[in-house]
């Protein structure tokens, strides 16, 4: 790609035909559903219809309508997660679910809360919080990266436990590194010491097969607006039957003392914290239906592409830029990560919007929305991270390697 082209919309190539059903800007290879999603019309529009609905009374709406139409959204989501209706509540994004179990716990000083170098840095800092307030500790568990295999997260996290371990945050899906972690056996090693797991579902429903009542985990927290493509402000967080009781939301609202009884304590304190605009929890849904709808095989058919099609990505990637893939396909889903040439102390000392400058350029001069990530944190080792949507081509990734080949970042001359 000559680096005249830089920037220049007509040389971009071209979306898949399902991209219609989006509203992503032209002149932009979006190549980062991962991070925020991405919401299709006919959701959109079932939003708006919801927030009329909400206006036009909304005396109504709040205490006669709300409420029936919250329980559909919830048990649609129980079956899709294959979780407990009961069990789950909605949060504004997966974050906000961390929060909430990290305020249930009841820390006592030398308390440890387990992470590990792979968590997302929002989520490890709920942790920091708590720990700081408290007197507890946060230690991290190094997982390696590259990774050869699910052992080596396994022993990594299990190395790291103590006696002491009251709870462990554990990524289903990593967000910089972008692996799938065992959660499940995790989950169940940890139990078998004692040891409560608060899984971080953020990336998981939608990419992978999610079923929450499997991994068993005592809390479960997930964003709906990635890869299940719902608007911004949908998410959950599952809380096991056994650790609801006394379990309290952020918060605190008419739930904690109402005088019902045709419902649970925990329904109530999380179905109400004031007035909101609920309309993205209950577009759930028409997410679900629509994305569904896309292809003949449904929604095992919808993951099957994105996998693919990131891997594919990961392999073109990888081959023309000279890397290696950090990871076994079988801890890969709809996004993936691959080396790029490390960055200098001069370039990291260069001011940036996103994590490195690098990604300010590919967003100004090749129109190319793909975050670079610098992982371990702290340190300058450069990696691209690609996600797969229905709506992508793999021509927009071959574009994306004319780009880091024009910057001069590829790991060794190209192949």
């Amino acid at each position: 790609m000559n680096a005249q082209l830089r920037g220049g919309a007509q040389q971009l190539p071209a979306r898949s035909e399902l991209s219609r059903h989006w509203g992503l800007q032209d002149g932009l290879v979006f190549l980062n559903h991962g991070s925020f999603g991405g919401c299709p019309h006919a959701v959109l529009k079932q939003q708006d219809l919801f927030r009329a609905q909400l206006e036009r009374e909304p005396i109504r709406f709040i205490v006669e309508e709300l409420e029936p139409l919250l329980d559909a959204a919830r048990f649609a989501l129980a079956k899709f997660v294959h979780a407990d209706p009961e069990g789950l509540a909605f949060v504004t994004n997966a974050t906000t679910g961390v929060n909430a179990v990290m305020r249930n716990l009841r820390l006592a000083p030398d308390d440890e809360l387990l992470t590990n170098n792979h968590e997302y840095n929002a989520c490890n800092n709920a942790l920091r919080f708590e720990a700081d307030r408290t007197g507890a500790k946060v230690i991290v568990a190094e997982i390696p990266f590259p990774i050869r295999s699910e052992d080596e997260a396994v022993s990594a996290i299990l190395a790291a436990a103590t006696p002491r371990t009251r709870l462990c945050l554990l990524s289903h899906v990593t967000s910089a590194t972008a692996i799938i972690l065992p959660v499940e056996r995790i989950v169940r090693e940890l139990a078998a010491l004692g040891i409560d797991t608060l899984v971080d579902g953020a990336h998981a429903p939608g990419m992978v097969e999610t079923d929450v009542a499997r991994i068993n985990a005592a809390y479960y927290t997930g964003n709906c607006h990635k890869w299940m493509c719902t608007p911004k402000g949908a998410a959950f967080l599952h809380v096991r039957a056994d650790r609801r009781e006394g379990f309290h939301p952020l918060v605190i609202s008419h739930g904690y003392n109402s005088k019902r009884t045709d419902r649970s304590r925990f329904r109530l304190e999380a179905d109400y914290m004031g007035t909101a605009d609920m309309s993205a929890v209950l577009c759930i849904p028409s997410a679900l239906a629509f994305m569904g709808s896309l292809f003949d095989g449904g929604w095992p058919e919808v993951r099957r592409r994105n996998r693919e099609m990131a891997l594919a990505a990961r392999k073109l990637l990888c081959e023309r830029l000279g890397g290696e893939p950090p990871a076994p396909e079988s801890m890969i889903g709809s996004i993936a990560t691959v080396p790029l040439l490390a960055r200098t102390e001069a370039e990291a000392a260069i001011p940036t919007r996103h994590h490195d400058s690098l990604q300010d350029r590919l967003i100004k001069q090749w129109r190319i929305q793909s975050p670079i990530v610098i992982f371990p944190l702290g340190g300058n080792r450069r990696w691209v991270r690609v996600s797969g949507q229905v709506y992508n081509t793999l021509a927009e990734y071959e574009y994306l390697v004319d780009a880091l080949l024009a910057e001069g970042v590829a790991v060794q001359s190209p192949r």
